[in-house]
């Protein structure tokens, strides 16, 4: 009996070293980083976006950290970002799961948001369950109203305000003997597609514009004879067009195959990815996308972002500004806040601007959300050339010629 005391006493105090290690490397973690993840498609069909946000995720925690963190009133010091991420496999049903793994398995101290508004609706959710900062762009303000959370910080464009631009665009940035006559409203049918459809002729009864074509997109068709005759017989001279990548290159290509002059020619979604221009070669020259951001913006280091993204990927982006933003004011929050409390940053991200970001002065109001402009760039041998919001000494908006005159 004496000997198993002995022994008992014996283990525990070979124990002790270990546990002491183990509490002494926990509170060397604690205060020494600000943990912030990220749900991002890393696989799936939305992968391209998603590794687009992750790098400007990471160049943004890089610049950052370059100045030596942020500074924490607790630890009275800067302390550095470390980013943790986990695939959402652009599925709306796992991206709960990667969240959750995020909260409960790397005890992340905040979160940045994934892409699409698809996918920020159920990781909204999320958050507001584990009551946890996210924060995030490429989300509908008019869905995150609806969604009422407490915990989430939206900043992007509205899908109302978006749908006004091509209007604006006829109306200051073109002679009035140059704007279009007979306007083609082509919008995809889908909820999305309905929502923008919705938006445009709205605005186009407030600026006195009446669609000569007004017909639902169907997704995924190889021919769209049928749709084009119907914009043939009308004399239709603008398209505006609201769909995927694949559909948006093959209307194009049986644009050009019918022989249909269109002069000015907007598209929302599909026509903004480099795979239209890649696809299209120099047809995709006139065609005007949206944006989020260019690197044209001027804004602090706009110009050095576009540089590093095309100097590694070897083409520009109208989004990546957004991203890099998104996380630029979640770290400027927390600098304002000096802490990385979730509550003390949450509500640094209420009522409040934030000044100086690639994406220019961004004011938040009472339940997170900061509006910007849509933008507008025209594809020019391959790149997008933003002229909306125009910029002193930028490139200019070029109407297209007659297919046989290119």
């Amino acid at each position: 009996m004496k000997s198993k005391r002995i022994f008992w006493w014996f283990g525990l105090l070979c124990s002790i070293p270990i546990i002491c290690l183990v509490f002494s490397n926990f509170a060397m973690a604690a205060g020494k980083e600000i943990l912030i993840g990220a749900p991002v498609h890393m696989t799936g069909p939305l992968a391209p976006d998603g590794l687009e946000l992750k790098w400007a995720y990471e160049q943004a925690v890089a610049d950052w950290n370059k100045k030596g963190g942020i500074f924490i009133k607790s630890a009275n010091k800067k302390l550095p970002i470390r980013l943790v991420f986990a695939d959402d496999e652009s599925e709306p049903a796992k991206v709960a799961g990667a969240i959750e793994k995020l909260i409960k398995v790397d005890k992340v101290d905040l979160l940045l948001g994934t892409h699409s508004a698809t996918m920020s609706v159920p990781a909204i959710n999320t958050a507001e369950k584990y009551q946890m900062v996210y924060h995030c762009t490429t989300h509908w303000p008019e869905m995150f109203r609806d969604q009422k959370a407490k915990w989430a910080s939206v900043m992007f464009f509205s899908a109302v305000g978006a749908s006004e631009v091509p209007f604006i665009i006829w109306e200051t940035l073109l002679k009035k003997e140059d704007r279009p006559k007979n306007v083609a409203l082509l919008m995809e049918d889908s909820p999305d597609g309905q929502a923008f459809g919705g938006g445009f002729r709205s605005h186009a009864k407030t600026h006195g514009v009446t669609f000569a074509v007004d017909e639902p997109w169907a997704i995924g068709a190889k021919d769209y004879s049928s749709m084009i005759l119907k914009m043939k017989a009308k004399n239709v001279d603008a398209i505006l067009l609201y769909g995927a990548p694949t559909d948006a290159i093959t209307l194009v290509r049986q644009i050009k195959e019918a022989k249909l002059n269109v002069k000015y020619m907007h598209g929302w979604k599909g026509t903004w990815a480099v795979e239209f221009a890649q696809a299209l070669g120099k047809d995709a020259n006139y065609v005007i996308c949206d944006g989020f951001w260019s690197e044209e913006f001027p804004y602090p280091l706009c110009k050095e972002l576009g540089k590093r993204y095309t100097d590694k990927f070897k083409k520009r982006s109208v989004s990546i500004g957004a991203f890099y933003g998104t996380a630029q004011v979640l770290f400027m929050a927390i600098e304002r806040a000096k802490s990385y409390d979730k509550t003390a940053v949450r509500d640094a991200l209420r009522n409040a601007e934030y000044k100086g970001t690639v994406m220019g002065d961004l004011k938040f109001d009472e339940i997170g959300l900061a509006l910007f402009p849509s933008t507008a760039n025209q594809w020019w041998d391959g790149k997008q050339m933003l002229f909306y919001p125009p910029v002193k000494g930028g490139y200019q908006l070029k109407l297209a010629p007659e297919w046989g005159k290119r």
